[in-house]
């Protein structure tokens, strides 16, 4: 049998990058076309789909606050093409409450699998499990289910229609459910290893990823995981055949199984066999060029079509302009010095909520602005519909949480540099976990050990922060879970959240201070 799978789309959907307005060899579409022009699927194939895919570009964006003015789903149209059999769904599925879930869920031909989501009002058509016959007779059991840490990472609002509960606990459930009635079994999991795959180091004490623990207490043959963003072409553990995809549909999985009786079983040393006696091999496909023919997809898709041109329109509009162009910041220098970028994310924040003091992040891309600012522009340095927490905080959490952006800084043993440091590299690229901040100076001394770097931590107009004094933080409502590390953050009383995602709040900033100077809200200095 043989397994095409892919995860974290994050609304690719075209072979096009909204941001530059080029072409890319990406998205589902092109994902089809490839599948079709090499004759992939047949009846012994499954296509498999492992969440996070309403988010991530401005197309979904778009969709999502327009839904009303179209009758297409991109994302379902671009897995329709695909001719998607089962998907799970991701953390950020539920990033937009109920109503877009069950949007794209309706629009979908494949069957939702998710042992770990109830739905209280039973319109999202959720299976614990499945078993499909294949053509060549071979019963193949499937459940799935989706990190448990949907219930600290998301919005109260968008989970009152739908209750999360444990995935281990769930996917254990699912699997005695299937014992004895199928010849293979296959879980779907967004999440990831907790586990450095080469040396088995545990890589975090949380219970976001748990793929391991899943492996190593049941007896999966197949686990297909998501989450963490890794390119992991086959791995096997304890009897148990593993693979995960990397983001943006660049990249598919196909998984290769063949059942081997007990006396081929001996003969083959150093091949993967799995629990249930199955030879399983892997590879991660690239989405090769002739494929991701934008234009072709376009013109093959009408309705969609439409649906781009309007966006294309909109992602064009011009809605104000900087004083000085802002050019792309590399991640270790913006860093070192700080970032432009952040300090207009943080000035947005501090205008609306009129916290003593801000903390943002940037995406793991370098980001920068041109003079002449588009919607376009901004979605494409502000990538998610974050909303804001103003939490109270005392000048302990602050320098706890700035021990850990420290923590982002290594030295070079040989040369003196500083670089990057494996915490946040390993076994993901996690730059979005470094936070800049602002109403504060302060500095760090990383020849000193992690945990004790923070040397100076003051108020922006020199005064000491006070050990008895409750202090403002604003943050992403990401953030303020604590999640990343965050642990001290995610502990603070809320005082105050709003509704207003981020991307709207600095697009009216920019039409409202145009032109836009440089904006100066932190001190900020790294010694080494």
């Amino acid at each position: 049998m043989r397994i095409i799978f892919t995860s974290d789309t994050h609304g690719h959907v075209f072979p096009v990058n909204y941001a530059t307005n080029k072409h890319e060899n990406s998205g589902l579409f092109a994902i089809a076309a490839q599948m079709e022009g090499e004759k992939e699927k047949d009846g012994n194939t499954l296509v498999i789909d492992g969440g996070d895919s309403l988010q991530g570009t401005p197309l979904l964006a778009y969709y999502l606050s327009h839904m009303d003015e179209f009758e297409l789903n991109p994302m379902a149209e671009g897995f329709n093409a695909m001719g998607l059999d089962y998907y799970t769904l991701g953390n950020h599925d539920f990033n937009f409450g109920y109503e877009a879930i069950r949007d794209f869920t309706n629009a979908m031909k494949a069957t939702l699998i998710c042992a770990n989501v109830t739905d209280k009002r039973g319109d999202l058509g959720i299976k614990k499990h499945v078993i499909r016959t294949l053509e060549d007779g071979t019963r193949v059991g499937i459940t799935g289910a989706v990190t448990g840490y949907v219930n600290v990472w998301e919005q109260e609002k968008n989970l009152t229609e739908l209750e999360i509960t444990d995935p281990v606990e769930a996917l254990r459930t699912e699997l005695s459910e299937l014992e004895g009635k199928c010849d293979i079994k296959v879980c779907i999991y967004h999440g990831g290893f907790e586990e450095d795959l080469e040396t088995g180091n545990l890589l975090s004490e949380t219970d976001e990823n748990q793929a391991c623990k899943i492996i190593r207490e049941m007896d999966f043959d197949i686990i297909l995981t998501g989450h963490q963003h890794m390119a992991i072409e086959g791995v096997s553990i304890s009897g148990t055949y593993g693979v995960q995809p990397p983001d943006k549909a660049m990249r598919y999985c196909v998984i290769d199984a063949e059942h081997i009786d007990g006396d081929e079983q001996k003969q083959m040393k150093g091949s993967t066999i799995t629990s249930g006696g199955w030879s399983v091999v892997s590879w991660l496909i690239p989405v090769e060029e002739q494929y991701a023919d934008y234009d072709k997809i376009q013109a093959n898709n009408p309705g969609l079509k439409s649906m781009n041109d309007s966006l294309q329109v909109w992602l064009d509009e011009p809605i104000g302009c900087l004083e000085n162009e802002i050019e792309p910041e590399q991640k270790l220098d913006a860093a070192l010095h700080g970032s432009k970028v952040a300090s207009l994310f943080n000035q947005v924040q501090l205008e609306l909520t009129g916290a003593d003091f801000s903390c943002t992040s940037l995406a793991n891309d370098p980001l920068g602005l041109h003079k002449n600012i588009t919607v376009r522009d901004i979605l494409g340095i502000y990538q998610f519909a974050n909303t804001e927490e103003v939490k109270e905080v005392t000048k302990a959490v602050i320098k706890e949480a700035l021990e850990r952006c420290a923590e982002y800084f290594t030295l070079d043993e040989k040369t003196g540099e500083v670089c990057i440091s494996d915490v946040f590299l390993q076994p993901k690229v996690e730059h979005y976990n470094y936070d800049f901040y602002a109403g504060l100076e302060y500095e760090f001394d990383i020849t000193r050990p992690v945990g004790d770097r923070v040397v100076v931590l003051k108020k922006l107009d020199g005064t000491e922060l006070l050990d008895d004094v409750k202090y403002t933080l604003v943050t992403s409502n990401y953030r303020a879970t604590g999640t990343g590390g965050y642990e001290c953050i995610g502990n603070s009383k809320v005082i105050r959240s709003y509704t207003e995602e981020m991307p709207d709040l600095v697009i009216d900033y920019v039409k409202r201070n145009t032109p836009v100077g440089e904006i100066v809200n932190s001190r900020f200095k790294v010694r080494y």
